[in-house]
């Protein structure tokens, strides 16, 4: 009998124990656009050094992610490289719409290798086809999908350029497959956000679009449904989007939303 009372008391003091001890936090897990990679692995390594787990991210084309959240897969924050895949998820009433900013911007760029790199002047009437020879091919995203793909298509309607250079365009998968492309040699020219050209030494901007020649380029972030009760990934959304994180993002070349 009172070895029956020992393991009960044994037992219930376990399960106390278990009750009363705090649960570890769990890592967030963010979808983001490839443009932000460099910079959020940078942000995401000063959130764990702070004592926090380390987010779990996936980088790919925004709407490669978006269409994975759409199926159920488990993000817990969406970071767009546009406001279109953002309104996809957002109409679908897949985010957190009051947790809907859209803090950084962005430029889209020219790039050569840089071994072959000569200065292009990006205007109306610029015959882009001709600086590129009998084979050469013009890499950017796949405007059917991909959102530098789709200001591409725009900067180069703006020029009177996308008739001629359409069928002469490597449609990448997402903005850093283009940027591979260029610094590959696979492709004489390569159209990227600013920020990608500026983490390759294999390439160099030769021009820069007018901002007048497309949308303005700007990435919404947003806590998705499914997270709409984790305070872990309101508060690391808080600091990705607020003065802390602002250095980060500036020496990585993005531009701060006015």
């Amino acid at each position: 009998m009172r070895r029956r009372y020992l393991s009960l008391l044994a037992s219930l003091a376990v399960g106390f124990g278990s009750m009363g001890a705090p649960r570890a936090q769990e890592a967030v897990t963010v979808f983001a656009a490839a443009s932000l990679t460099d910079a959020l692995r940078d942000l995401g390594a000063q959130w764990a050094a702070r004592g926090n787990p380390a987010p779990r991210f996936s980088f790919a084309a925004s709407s490669a992610l978006a269409r994975q959240i759409e199926q159920g897969a488990p993000a817990d924050l969406f970071m767009s490289a546009d406001e279109a895949w953002a309104n996809y998820l957002q109409e679908r009433n897949l985010l957190v719409n009051a947790t809907r900013s859209s803090p950084l911007g962005n430029a889209l760029v020219l790039i050569a290798p840089a071994n072959a790199a000569r200065p292009v002047t990006l205007a109306r009437g610029t015959d882009l086809a001709a600086l590129l020879g009998p084979t050469g091919r013009v890499a950017a995203g796949d405007p059917a999908h991909v959102p530098v793909g789709r200001y591409a298509q725009a900067a180069l309607t703006w020029m009177g350029q996308w008739e001629a250079i359409a069928p002469r365009l490597a449609r990448a998968d997402n903005v850093r497959t283009a940027l591979l492309l260029v610094e590959r040699g696979e492709a004489p020219f390569g159209i990227v956000y600013s920020t990608d050209a500026a983490a390759s030494p294999g390439v160099r901007v030769v021009g820069t679009f007018p901002a007048e020649s497309h949308e303005p380029i700007t990435y919404p972030f947003a806590l998705t449904r499914r997270a709409d009760g984790n305070g872990q990934a309101r508060t690391l959304l808080a600091f990705l989007t607020g003065a802390e994180a602002t250095p980060t993002w500036q020496r990585f070349g993005f531009m701060l939303a006015r």
